[in-house]
């Protein structure tokens, strides 16, 4: 019996008023993924304007795409 009459509380206490629909939350995902795609965008081009200045240090792959011949091993 109290068991019962707790779960009963608790029910009432929380009802779901602020459920979304499926349309309202495709919305927020594209909104969400566009402006994370924004954001990779604008770092990419950051990282790319500094390693045009120089001053940031380029990885091995970035190495790799824009001076190749630095991996070039026919010499040896």
């Amino acid at each position: 019996m109290g068991a019962e009459e707790e779960q009963g509380k608790q029910g009432n206490e929380n009802p779901r008023r602020d459920a979304i629909t499926n349309a309202q939350f495709l919305s927020w995902k594209r909104q969400k993924d566009a402006d994370a795609s924004a954001r990779r965008a604008e770092a990419a081009r950051k990282r790319e304007e500094a390693i045009a200045t120089g001053t940031a240090q380029m990885n091995g792959r970035e190495l790799f795409l824009k001076e190749p011949w630095v991996f070039d091993n026919t010499l040896y």
